[in-house]
């Protein structure tokens, strides 16, 4: 017995592959955006306050100035988006790609609790400033990514 899913998608073998490369190729200009812009003053100022207060990473200001903190993370994030690039062809990345998106998750997601101001009340709705929201989608190809693509280039 078919079921209800493989009548609606019969019709169009391509759909999941053509929204598996939407999802990807999202992602990577995502990665690639965030990155560039880790290389200007004003994100370098505006990550300096997670960066500060994070458990982890506190300690790079003690190495590094403030410019080349938010530097390093644009060259991880630029490195990120290249990896989910080139896995397309090269499948051997595949697993470097996965565990970028997946530290890059949790890093994100800590900041929310290390991070003090993070987190307000509006309308009674607690929220925060979003940031996160790009990472969830970032954390699921993540998991992904750990097993062969059914939709790989090569």
């Amino acid at each position: 017995m078919k079921s209800i899913i493989s009548y609606i998608t019969a019709p169009f073998p391509q759909l999941a592959r053509f929204g598996y490369y939407i999802s990807l190729l999202s992602i990577v200009l995502i990665m690639l955006w965030i990155g560039f812009f880790k290389f200007t003053p004003t994100e370098a100022a505006g990550i300096k306050p997670l960066v500060e207060n994070h458990f982890l990473l506190f300690w790079l200001y003690d190495v590094l100035n403030v410019q080349q903190v938010s530097n390093l993370f644009g060259v991880i994030e630029i490195t990120t988006g290249l990896l989910l690039l080139f896995s397309l062809k090269y499948d051997v990345l595949r697993p470097f790609a996965a565990l970028c998106l997946i530290a890059t998750f949790l890093i994100t997601f800590s900041f929310l609790f290390t991070t003090p101001g993070m987190w307000s009340i509006v309308d009674g709705v607690p929220i925060t400033n979003f940031m996160i929201l790009k990472d969830i989608p970032m954390l699921g190809l993540g998991f992904m990514y750990l097993r062969p693509s059914p939709y790989s280039l090569t």
